[in-house]
């Protein structure tokens, strides 16, 4: 496969995962802000802009109505909606050739409805079946993708952009809610907080998170509705089965880069070996290490880890010297 086709079809992966994750973040904090007072309501907008890496208003004021703006339909904001799911239309775009018709029109399709959507206070009201749509849509290109596309090479970069862009956007997720909770795990020495139920508004902010990881409902199947910071840590962070943990999404990465290893006749111990490394530090990780020596740094570390796997994928597989591949 040309390495052209394979950036394109793994940045259209990376950027319609980071627009649905976007799409679910904003609609979750929607929800919260309805139970919850201004004050806690403006501290969790900067965090947002934070965790979306959007840039902050130049006058340094925040109400909803701006940052839905950034977030969403500003254009200047590359990491927005409406940025992201143009970037990824337009990489399909280019290796048109290489996808299933269905997969075209399913993308083409959330593409024209997100610009068609104009910012109002009427579609503010509303913004809920628009932040639907984009994580429908996304999930319903997925789907199509896995049915009508064969598991070669090409579908193989697919999955690779999905689960690399996952892992670093959980992992960057997690970072932020947990240097900023009362039970911040940094803290875990002092008393055993951690690991007690929490309640009322600090509740909510737990909730959130796993909402924000669509992993609500699936936590309280395995742990019910109480919520111990250390158990919503752990499920995020090390569960292997939950598809948006960071330790299933690196376990897709290296799948997906075995995969490719086998496909091609390049050389490419470097990124599985990058990424073999971070999936047994995962795998063999307990909960309670790595809150004792910080999970800061630990988040850090998996995604510095994940920042070399993609930098190694690139320099292998995407931006090669010509001269050298054709000297081998």
């Amino acid at each position: 496969m040309l390495s052209r086709v394979a950036d394109s079809l793994y940045w259209m992966s990376r950027y319609l995962e980071r627009a649905e994750h976007t799409a679910r973040l904003i609609d979750v904090d929607f929800q919260l802000r309805l139970d919850q007072s201004p004050e806690a309501g403006s501290g969790r907008w900067w965090r947002l802009l934070e965790v979306l890496q959007a840039p902050r208003p130049e006058d340094g004021k925040i109400d909803v109505t701006t940052l839905t703006h950034i977030l969403t339909l500003d254009k200047n904001n590359s990491s927005s909606i409406i940025s992201c799911v143009a970037a990824a239309r337009e990489n399909l775009r280019q290796v048109r050739e290489q996808c299933s018709t269905e997969m075209w029109e399913q993308l083409n399709r959330l593409y024209l409805q997100v610009n068609s959507t104009t910012a109002s206070e009427a579609w503010l009201l509303h913004s809920y079946v628009f932040f639907r749509a984009v994580r429908e849509g996304a999930h319903l290109f997925q789907g199509v993708t896995d049915s009508t596309m064969s598991h070669g090479e090409g579908w193989q970069y697919i999955q690779l952009g999905r689960f690399v862009e996952r892992t670093d956007a959980v992992a960057r997720l997690i970072g932020a809610y947990l240097s900023r909770l009362r039970y911040s795990v940094d803290h875990s020495s002092i008393d055993h907080s951690i690991d007690q139920t929490v309640e009322s508004e600090e509740y909510l902010e737990w909730v959130g998170l796993l909402k924000s990881c669509a992993a609500f409902e699936a936590y309280c199947k395995k742990h019910t509705a109480e919520l111990r910071p250390l158990r919503v840590a752990e499920f995020l962070l090390l569960n292997p089965e939950f598809p948006h943990s960071v330790r299933f999404s690196v376990d897709k990465v290296h799948a997906a880069l075995r995969a490719i290893a086998e496909l091609t006749e390049r050389k490419a111990e470097q990124p599985v070996r990058l990424a073999g490394r971070l999936r047994a530090t995962l795998s063999f990780s307990q909960i309670d290490e790595v809150m004792a020596s910080g999970a800061q740094a630990y988040v850090q570390s998996v995604r510095q880890q994940c920042s070399q796997a993609h930098t190694a994928i690139h320099q292998i597989y995407f931006d090669y010297p010509v001269e050298a591949e054709l000297a081998s």
